[in-house]
């Protein structure tokens, strides 16, 4: 947490103060969560899930205040260069390969339709030829 970021979060929360809102009054407002609002008030930005979406929510969240959030953006560029490593749980962000048994082509099925096609085709030819019709 640098001050830069603490002296932003400090600006986002006196507004929000001087407007007699709460987190909970902002986050129904701009729609981002309550965690998220947080970080951005007490400097946080690394809590943020990116770096994008960092610069999106302070721009929503300085619109809500009345605040302008290019020129926030614009001052503070370094708030935002460097994408912070993220730990993924299990299976979310992986490349691992996993079985799935129920992905592989389903013969007996497959066999079964194709088989009773195939006789329907054969019954309906016979039956055409016995009632003489071709």
């Amino acid at each position: 947490m640098t001050s830069q970021s603490t002296q932003v979060g400090e600006l986002f929360k006196q507004k929000r103060k001087e407007r007699n809102l709460s987190l909970k009054e902002a986050e129904n407002a701009t729609s981002i969560r309550v965690n998220y609002l947080q970080a951005i008030e007490t400097g946080e930005i690394s809590k943020l899930i990116s770096p994008i979406y960092a610069q999106g929510f302070i721009k929503q969240y300085a619109s809500f205040l009345g605040l302008d959030g290019d020129i926030i953006l614009k001052e503070h560029p370094e708030l935002f260069g460097r994408p912070q490593p993220q730990e993924f749980a299990y299976g979310i962000g992986t490349l691992e390969v996993r079985d799935n048994p129920g992905a592989g082509v389903k013969w007996l099925p497959n066999s079964i339709w194709i088989l009773a096609f195939t006789a329907s085709i054969i019954v309906a030819w016979w039956l055409a030829r016995y009632l003489e019709v071709i």
